[in-house]
């Protein structure tokens, strides 16, 4: 088996690793074609990324003209801890505000590590919300790498 075959993480491992993590690093497109690179906390929709920001954010601007993204969620400092999920997808974007305030709330009860910290997180939210469009990840293509698995023997 080839190195690469082996640090594949199993759709199981993928899942738990996105379900505990809180941040990603969002791909977008320029005008000009080049990479838009922003940090992101996110939440999850039906098991799928979600995350908010303004509407007139440059990467909002972005997914309007191209909805094509790159989810990049990663951990570990040295290389054999080296874990990460790359989701390949489509932004589809959320205008209603229950739909915004949804996702607004899955990110904010992650972001401040607070699962259950409903009354105290829908205020921010709400208000927040009202400058924020929210957007749901379809993905494409899904990579995984987990260097942990190098140590086990074959």
């Amino acid at each position: 088996m080839n190195q690469r075959a082996r640090i594949v993480m199993t759709e199981d491992e993928i899942t738990a690793f996105i379900g505990e993590s809180r941040k990603l690093q969002l791909g977008t497109i320029n005008p000009d074609g080049t990479p838009h690179m922003v940090t992101m906390f996110y939440g999850l929709t039906e098991g799928r990324i979600s995350f908010w920001t303004y509407g007139k954010a440059q990467k909002t601007l972005n997914i309007q003209r191209d909805a094509r993204v790159s989810c990049l969620i990663e951990a570990g400092e040295e290389y054999s801890d080296l874990r990460g999920v790359l989701v390949y997808g489509i932004a589809r974007r959320i205008d209603d505000s229950g739909g915004i305030l949804e996702i607004g709330m899955n990110v904010a009860r992650r972001m401040a590590g607070m699962p259950d910290a409903e009354e105290l997180l829908t205020e921010y939210v709400a208000y927040t919300g009202r400058k924020r469009v929210a957007f749901v990840v379809e993905p494409t293509r899904v990579i995984s790498w987990d260097h942990r698995k190098l140590a086990t023997p074959v």
